[in-house]
């Protein structure tokens, strides 16, 4: 469903936060925001969204909601279904990551799993453009980490995602 921000201005407040909750399932965020409105343009609901965000993040009950969120890539197939099935996703989305070996989409679950296991949380990644090498350099990269920064790391990410999310939903990706 693509809305124009006018349409958005004057959905009734369940709709919009249901509308919201597709583009970030915190229920905070989606009910702050929605009670921000009317937003003046695009650009003012993104600085709102983003503020939000800011406050939000603050209680980690609430970056867990938004992080519960997002589907666990937990196995090879699911991985192989994700970067080789082009047809159901945007080409950008997908650019590079269909040459995915099975070695690295293993790789890939496995630190997955790994991540989960350590941080109690799924990893979250702004993966848009990203191959599933790349994907798994990032979450190498990050699973060293310490968990209050892998909160911080993961809810930075969830912001970009929540972002473009956001974009699409108000027809401006």
């Amino acid at each position: 469903m693509s809305l124009t921000l006018a349409q958005f201005n004057n959905l009734s407040q369940e709709i919009a936060v249901s509308q919201l909750l597709i583009c970030c399932t915190s229920s905070v965020w989606a009910n702050k925001l929605a009670n921000a409105r009317p937003f003046a343009d695009f650009d003012a609901l993104l600085a709102n969204s983003d503020a939000i965000w800011h406050d939000v993040q603050t209680n980690e009950a609430n970056l867990l909601e938004a992080f519960d969120g997002h589907p666990q890539i937990g196995n090879v197939a699911s991985l192989k279904e994700k970067y080789r099935n082009t047809q159901d996703s945007a080409a950008h989305e997908q650019s590079g990551a269909n040459d995915a070996t099975d070695d690295v989409l293993e790789a890939l679950a496995k630190g997955n799993q790994d991540y989960l296991d350590k941080f109690g949380f799924i990893f979250i990644v702004f993966a848009t453009g990203k191959s599933a090498q790349q994907m798994l350099d990032l979450l190498l990269a990050r699973l060293p980490n310490d968990r209050a920064t892998e909160l911080a790391n993961a809810a930075a990410e969830q912001n970009k995602i929540t972002r473009l999310r956001l974009s699409k939903l108000l027809g401006n990706a």
